[in-house]
């Protein structure tokens, strides 16, 4: 109760008054940033594209994007620390830098993750159907889609409590399904050696290997983020400053190495390694279950992964009905005063929560109709989340730049400015790799269809932030984080 009291404190000298029930844990809370980073299905997702464009080699970008993102956790570490606020990088940015930064921070991580719980529904769909013994026609895995984000909402409208104990359960199989099929692969079904993650197999000849490699980079990019949700929940948790923090840097360690586990085991089970690279082998995952479990072993391997599924929906809507709630509770978004309720008997945005689970399931109706277009905005969201993660790094910067210092339990002391530079270089590189145009022969809005998609969703966001001024609705405080240092020292 004394550390309850201690955390309405903190929050109320923050500006705002506790509603949530702090019912999750350190390790729910870490539960919760695993399940929604989730390895299995990170790496189940993306290893053909991965094989297909850089070959062996990509297992790298795994330890490439862990070390890079490591560093932008160790900024949110900071932030959080000082700011545990519901909504994560939203009131980040609005305290770091002001309401108009805030607000554009939350357009882009906002739509990104609406769209990321329809791509991870839609990806569930063939899964599903392969399970219950169906075949995976467009009709059938958006009808799954559509169901699992019900299931989804349903779950997180029964409260925070439910929500942890779920992400826990999400979390214990999928890390022990990781290691039980990763290690039987490997002891019992590798095909190749293990230097086999230094061999090309020829791509990229008889140029350089390297543009190979940049490309199938974007598989480690799409697994190592999810971290930030930990942070969404700051209300939700005891002694956030010390939690938060530590949680999120759990994820990094945990997922990563769990996501590189499963890979490594994957490449080495592959019996035809060419004829992977060549798509002779369309499924080369499905084929290598098939291959060593049998109809029914594959199955039961299918259903691990539909749980790992079904905890990542469940911890993106988690995140993304925090950061409607904030928005709404600082009155930037239409009907603030309605989608900020919190439910007297679950404590839970319930308002939040069901637009969050609304507007995902346009997204994958619409994906039925017109697949092309969507199957463009899909691909393109983790550019939105990444997009977001630097409006942080770079607005910290700033912030320090014009005297911030973290004031919160986590401190970087004198390497944070190395640090957040470095982290920025890493971000707006890994951004710049998932932009670059790869197929010069494809018309150009096919080309450069990631980026354009993006510059259309942020100049819509642009046009209604100056015409509407919605950021000037509410009275929250802003860009207070230097005052605040300086209320310290």
């Amino acid at each position: 109760m004394a550390t309850q009291d201690d955390d309405a404190a903190q929050l109320a000298a923050l500006g705002y008054t506790a509603r949530f029930d702090r019912k999750m844990g350190l390790w729910e809370n870490f539960a919760l940033g695993f399940t929604y980073l989730s390895p299995v299905v990170g790496v189940y997702s993306v290893f053909t594209v991965g094989m297909t464009t850089g070959g062996p080699p990509m297992f790298w970008s795994y330890f490439l994007a862990g070390a890079g993102q490591f560093l932008v956790c160790l900024i949110f570490s900071e932030v959080v620390s000082q700011f545990p606020i519901s909504g994560g990088l939203y009131p980040w940015a609005r305290r770091l830098v002001g309401k108009k930064w805030a607000w554009m921070a939350g357009w882009i991580y906002g739509w990104a993750l609406f769209v990321t719980i329809a791509a991870v529904a839609v990806g569930a769909g063939p899964f599903l159907a392969t399970l219950l013994g169906f075949e995976g026609t467009p009709a059938i895995t958006t009808a799954i889609a559509v169901a699992l984000v019900v299931i989804s909402t349903l779950v997180n409208l029964a409260g925070t409590k439910i929500l942890a104990r779920v992400a826990m359960f999400g979390f214990i199989c999928e890390i022990i399904g990781a290691i039980i099929v990763g290690g039987y692969l490997l002891l019992f079904h590798r095909h190749q050696p293990f230097n086999v993650v230094f061999n090309t197999f020829g791509i990229g000849a008889p140029g350089s290997y390297w543009p190979a490699f940049m490309a199938a980079a974007v598989v480690g990019l799409f697994t190592c983020y999810g971290f930030e949700a930990c942070g969404d929940v700051a209300e939700e948790t005891p002694n956030p400053g010390v939690a938060i923090p530590r949680a999120m840097r759990m994820t990094i360690y945990v997922g990563m190495s769990a996501a590189a586990f499963v890979c490594l085991a994957l490449i080495l089970a592959q019996p035809d390694i060419p004829a992977v690279i060549s798509g002779k082998i369309t499924n080369p995952v499905e084929t290598v279950l098939l291959t060593v479990f049998g109809p029914i072993g594959a199955k039961l391997v299918v259903a691990v992964v539909m749980v790992s599924f079904m905890s990542c929906i469940l911890s993106l809507q988690a995140a993304t009905s925090r950061l409607v709630f904030a928005y709404a509770r600082d009155r930037m978004i239409v009907g603030g005063e309605f989608f900020s309720a919190i439910s007297p008997h679950t404590h839970v945005p319930v308002r939040a929560l069901v637009l969050s689970g609304i507007v995902a399931g346009a997204i994958v109706c619409l994906g039925y109709f017109f697949q092309n277009a969507i199957a463009t905005i899909v691909n393109s969201a983790i550019i939105g989340i990444y997009a977001a993660f630097q409006m942080i790094v770079l607005g910290a910067m700033v912030a320090r730049v014009q005297g911030w210092r973290p004031a919160g339990q986590f401190q970087l002391g004198f390497w944070g400015m190395p640090v957040n530079l470095i982290a920025l270089i890493y971000g707006i590189g890994a951004i710049i790799d998932m932009v670059w145009p790869r197929t010069p022969t494809a018309p150009w809005y096919i080309d450069y269809s990631m980026g354009v998609t993006w510059l259309g969703i942020i100049g819509i966001g642009a046009v209604y932030m100056v015409l509407a001024r919605p950021y000037d609705h509410g009275t929250a405080p802003a860009g207070d984080a230097r005052t605040l240092s300086l209320a310290k020292l």
